[in-house]
């Protein structure tokens, strides 16, 4: 059987109620939710996704009010946080309280906690009271989705309904912040550069980088987002590189169409923003991925955004969808 795909807000609650799957549109990427207080339903995301029980969710609600309800405590730089970035692209992980099943921690005593910015989902978080645990709505390790029918086709028959809520704006996952040893620090790069961050808090984060053994928040596995192409990243590519034949691109900026192709070198170019904008990159990323996934390029090389604001988040994406192992 089909998901279903609706805008319908209240039939997405009835089916989290009933402990079902329901694939929600964030401002980030489309999460696939279920009651994060039923260990059942939160199970089947695990299932759905093919998800190795080690890897933490992240519990969304509607408001910061509801949502630290679920954390024993709050160091002050999170509030912080909470005031100048909920709703928005911001997880924090938290110590948790012991009403959050441990299969949503994956066992720390910690939880990732988030206020997502969409209306269609916080408007279903208003309707239920229960918070909704949502990892992304794609099997692991493969490209997150932005689009209702971009879940459809990787998720569609694995689960029951998809809130359509239209194309995500961010089109990153959120980034994650959290306090280990009282240390402020950024756990993943995301939608929320780390710059914004560091001008709300007034000082300087640390930035971890992830880790493939046991991940201390959602999303900090080495090897993530794969199309499953050979992917080589580079500083700046240069025209006159050799390429196999069927082979494409990933670039930005200088210019240009945003798709276009070499016939007499089999080359395909996508640039993910012709203007050098780094939000307008971030939303294509994803897009752009799926699309060499789908084409089945032999290779392909990428050129590195610059190193700050989003462009710092889309670079990790990219070099763990080119990871090997």
């Amino acid at each position: 059987m089909r998901a279903r795909i609706s805008d319908n807000t209240q039939d997405a609650a009835d089916f989290l109620r009933d402990g079902r799957l329901v694939a929600l549109p964030t401002e980030t990427v489309y999460g696939l939710g279920a009651n994060a207080l039923d260990e059942t339903a939160v199970a089947n995301i695990f299932s759905a996704k093919n998800r190795p029980a080690f890897d933490p969710l992240i519990i969304h609600q509607s408001n910061a009010n509801r949502i630290l309800e679920y954390a024993s405590s709050v160091p002050k730089d999170a509030w912080k946080l909470a005031e100048a970035f909920w709703p928005g692209p911001l997880t924090l992980v938290l110590p948790k309280k012991d009403i959050v099943p441990d299969l949503v921690s994956a066992g720390l005593k910690t939880v990732a906690l988030r206020v997502p910015d969409h209306p269609l989902t916080r408007e279903v978080l208003n309707l239920v009271d229960f918070p909704v645990a949502a990892p992304s709505a794609n099997p692991f390790g493969f490209v997150s989705p932005t689009t209702a029918q971009h879940v459809a086709d990787q998720l569609g028959d694995r689960i029951d309904f998809i809130l359509d809520g239209g194309p995500c704006r961010v089109g990153l996952e959120s980034t994650i912040v959290g306090f280990p040893d009282g240390k402020t620090t950024v756990l993943r790069k995301g939608g929320l550069p780390i710059e914004d961050i560091e001008e709300a808090l007034a000082h300087a984060v640390a930035v971890r980088t992830h880790g493939s053994s046991k991940p201390m928040a959602p999303g900090m596995l080495s090897r993530h987002y794969s199309p499953g192409n050979r992917i080589e990243l580079f500083r700046k590519l240069n025209t006159d590189t050799p390429v196999p034949t069927n082979s494409a691109w990933i670039t930005f900026g200088g210019g240009g169409p945003v798709f276009s192709h070499h016939e007499s070198r089999s080359l395909a170019v996508y640039n993910l923003s012709p203007n050098g904008n780094l939000a307008e990159a971030a939303q294509q990323l994803f897009r752009v991925l799926r699309l060499i996934a789908e084409r089945k390029y032999e290779y392909v090389a990428v050129q590195l955004l610059p190193e700050k604001g989003l462009g710092r988040a889309i670079n990790d994406r990219l070099r763990r969808a080119a990871a090997t192992e």
